[in-house]
């Protein structure tokens, strides 16, 4: 006799280090937090893990530190390495930080530290997930051609699982088993503009048999806030 929910596959350990400021910010000025906090790095062997980049150019890989607006609030989530290398900013002693126009002395608020099983399983989890750069140019004018919804959500779903998948491939999770993916509602698409570029950011809900932490990004722009994950609550699933 079969067991329910039982795990397949694979399973991978993370840590995940949670950092959340006392000081308010707007989800637009995520890209001054994260520049700020390179900028008081500036004098130090800074670390790849803050910005993603190297000697000869830009590092493609999934970032395991994430500026983000958590609560309304400045976060930082570190996955792995990240949750290591996060020191050499707290070791500064020096907190101002300057946004646009305001300097800011960061004193954190919270902090939560946690270690995760990443697993595929045989039941659903359901999600939320906001602000998701799920196009790139390419297939921003596939998706403009779809005319019926369910090819929209089709389509998105492919990307969505590829997120998934390359959110795996980052935390050196190797995946053995079909990754599940269907999107129960979009709620909202936003035009934004990303790297010079106008892009549609969409929230939505979906559902996956993969697990997947709280506040992790998924997509596009996921070192800046963007496609941040949140499960939603077990008593709001079907």
């Amino acid at each position: 006799m079969c067991r329910l929910f039982e795990t397949i596959g694979v399973v991978k350990k993370i840590n995940l280090l949670n950092i959340q400021f006392e000081n308010g910010l707007s989800f637009y000025e995520i890209p001054l937090f994260r520049g700020a906090v390179i900028h008081q790095l500036k004098e130090r062997a800074l670390n790849h893990l803050f910005h993603n980049h190297i000697q000869n150019g830009f590092r493609y890989r999934y970032p395991l530190i994430q500026y983000k607006v958590i609560g309304r609030k400045a976060a930082l989530l570190c996955i792995n390495e990240g949750t290591e290398q996060i020191h050499a900013y707290f070791n500064n002693t020096n907190h101002l930080l300057h946004i646009g126009k305001r300097i800011d002395s960061y004193k954190v608020g919270t902090i939560d530290i946690h270690q995760f099983t990443m697993q595929v399983w045989d039941k659903w989890f359901e999600y939320s997930l906001i602000n998701w750069l799920a196009l790139n140019s390419e297939n921003h004018k596939k998706y403009n051609l779809l005319t019926s919804d369910i090819e929209k959500e089709s389509f998105l779903e492919k990307i969505l699982q590829a997120n998934i998948l390359s959110f795996a491939k980052g935390i050196e999770w190797s995946i053995d088993k079909l990754v599940k993916v269907k999107i129960s509602s979009i709620d909202k698409t936003i035009p934004v503009r990303y790297k010079t570029q106008r892009r549609l950011a969409f929230n939505i809900k979906f559902k996956t048999n993969v697990f997947l932490p709280n506040f992790i990004g998924l997509g596009k722009g996921v070192s800046i806030g963007y496609g941040t994950v949140k499960m939603v609550r077990k008593n709001n699933m079907e």
